[in-house]
């Protein structure tokens, strides 16, 4: 109860802190410090950073002519500007006024795309250029329209008359001082992070005075030092932040290049963690795991990130800092979430997903996580973050970390991960022709009083992966019959997955064009239920799950296996 309190003071804290911020930032954005923001218009841009994201040309044409599909929204405009809308998806907000679509207009190379972005650009300056309010000026948002407006400033000032010019300098100039003011007191993560990232191209991509890249690069280096992991992961866990980063950190590296300027030595290291745990996420398909805000994964976006990996073998099997384990053979490949959550500041998106794993054989997914509708309505977010969406095991229907509903609280933090697993011991237990690993948590201690401990082993080229999952009291003893030791170990099947039962009870799992696993467990007799996937390509699908459900205190430990019967002709992970 102590640690439940400890977090629920420090959530208290945030929500006290955040208040401050917010308050704070609607003082700067007032006419006593907008002064500040004000000073000398840049004479030109020196360079347009590289941007790595992937463009679509039909993209550009769909807002030509007034369709906006932005952040899985599609609004049409009736030919009035996009910006005199008021559009209730906030995610559709924060694209638009995000300006990272652009790169269409780019990629179409015409003179007509040019126009529009300019056109586009001239309203936003009109309409919202002069009001520090509203999503338009999120920090976080202020933060990837910089970097969108540096990116794409080529297409944008392409055939701009001098006003235009002016205007377009004089506004971006704004925005990096705000952006540089409001740096320091953004919360902990990757927004701020990335505030960081835009200003360290501003200083590289503007006329600006040496000690003003110093102090950017100095910046960023700290920040890159405290959200980066020693194994290349980031501190909200999420397998998305590396990628999302990826693709600013990687074009700021080229543009320090370009320039002649030597990158911090922080950058260069963080690129050089980051670009393998990247690959420690991916499955053979190209597909991140679905842990801790994942959700549908657009293989073309990795494969461009990944293009920069020089890393020459196998990924990583041991990610102890993010808190992941992975296990590789014979075109098998097992990731498991073996960590406790990330700290509350930076778990709006974390899931109660301790100890869960997925499974994926060839290009074919069979065991997975609901993972997460990217773009879908925000209630549906509860059940996908909850322990039972996940491939592991539930105490009485209850997730193993608790998450913060309060409307007081969301409305300034969102839904933060609260309470949880505290201690996630792990241990590998390779041996030669085996991968595995032994691993608890306890989530579920102060609520149930007692641990979850599951053994994963990969062996035989990847042809079996055996399971343990036991439930133990703290300090040892029996687990008591006292109504509260009811067990669910889940196991979501992948909806590509065919499921058929045998007279046996044991469960084929087979791919239409692929390998074929069969499902055992000795102590329980499995029963199949239905499931949800939310992180289908084209949203939630329905799927099924394979379910042991038993007492904790007549059953204390349960053996299962999956065996591949039919195996495809798949090439080894890499």
């Amino acid at each position: 109860m102590a640690l439940v309190a400890g977090s629920t003071a420090r959530l208290w804290t945030l929500v006290a802190r955040e208040f401050w911020r917010k308050t704070r930032r609607r003082l700067r954005a007032g006419p006593i410090y907008r002064w500040r923001y004000s000073g000398r218009t840049p004479e030109r841009v020196l360079i347009a950073p590289p941007d790595l994201r992937l463009a679509d040309p039909q993209i550009a044409l769909e807002i030509y002519y007034g369709r906006y599909p932005l952040s899985g929204h599609l609004v049409e405009t009736g030919g009035r500007s996009p910006f005199q809308l008021e559009v209730p998806n906030r995610g559709w907000q924060k694209s638009l006024h995000g300006f990272r679509w652009l790169r269409h207009m780019r990629a179409t190379g015409t003179e007509l795309a040019a126009a529009n972005a300019r056109a586009l650009v001239t309203d936003w300056i009109a309409m919202h250029g002069n009001q520090i309010s509203g999503v338009a000026w999120e920090p976080g948002t202020t933060a990837k329209r910089v970097i969108a407006w540096l990116q794409h400033s080529s297409v944008v000032l392409q055939g701009a008359e001098f006003p235009f010019y002016r205007a377009f300098l004089k506004s971006l100039a704004m925005q990096i001082r705000y952006l540089r003011s409001m740096a320091r007191e953004m919360p902990d993560g990757e927004g701020r992070l990335r505030a960081r990232i835009a200003l360290a191209f501003a200083a590289l991509s503007l006329p600006a005075p040496a000690s003003a890249l110093r102090s950017a690069t100095r910046n960023l280096a700290e920040e890159l030092e405290h959200q980066i992991l020693p194994d290349g992961g980031h501190i909200s866990r999420k397998p998305m932040a590396v990628l999302e980063l990826l693709a600013d950190l990687l074009p700021l590296r080229q543009t320090y290049a370009n320039q002649a300027e030597a990158p911090p030595s922080a950058l260069i290291g963080a690129i050089d963690r980051m670009l393998p745990a990247l690959r420690f996420f991916r499955h053979q398909d190209g597909s991140l795991a679905r842990f801790n805000g994942m959700g549908a994964t657009i293989h073309d976006r990795i494969a461009t990130i990944m293009r920069h990996d020089d890393t020459v073998g196998a990924p990583l099997l041991h990610a102890p800092h993010s808190g992941y384990e992975r296990l590789s053979m014979g075109g098998v490949t097992v990731i498991a979430d073996t960590g406790p959550p990330p700290p509350v500041d930076v778990s709006i998106a974390a899931h109660a997903g301790c100890l869960a794993f997925e499974l994926s054989s060839g290009r074919q997914h069979f065991i997975v996580n609901a993972g997460i509708d990217t773009y879908g309505a925000p209630e549906f977010r509860p059940l996908a973050r909850a322990t039972a969406a996940h491939s592991t095991a539930t105490v009485n229907d209850t997730s193993s970390a608790r998450f913060s509903h309060s409307l007081r609280v969301s409305d300034l933090l969102g839904s933060p991960l609260i309470g949880g697993p505290q201690h996630v011991p792990c241990k590998r237990l390779d041996q030669k022709g085996m991968q595995g690993f032994v691993a608890r948590h306890d989530g579920y201690a102060a609520q149930f009083g007692f641990l979850h401990e599951r053994e994963l082993k990969l062996a035989s080229n990847g042809n079996v992966l055996t399971g343990r999952d036991r439930f133990l009291r703290q300090g040892g003893g029996a687990i008591r019959n006292n109504g509260r030791d009811f067990v669910t170990v889940r196991f979501h099947v992948h909806p590509d997955i065919s499921v058929l039962q045998d007279d046996h009870d044991r469960f084929t799992l087979a791919a239409a064009h692929g390998d074929t696993w069969v499902f055992t467990c000795a102590e329980v007799v499995p029963e199949v239920e239905e499931s949800i996937y939310f992180a289908g390509l084209s949203g939630p699908r329905r799927s099924r799950q394979i379910v042991l459900a038993f007492k904790a205190s007549e059953i204390a430990e349960v053996h299962w296996q999956l065996t591949r019967t039919n195996v495809a002709g798949y090439p080894e992970n890499n």
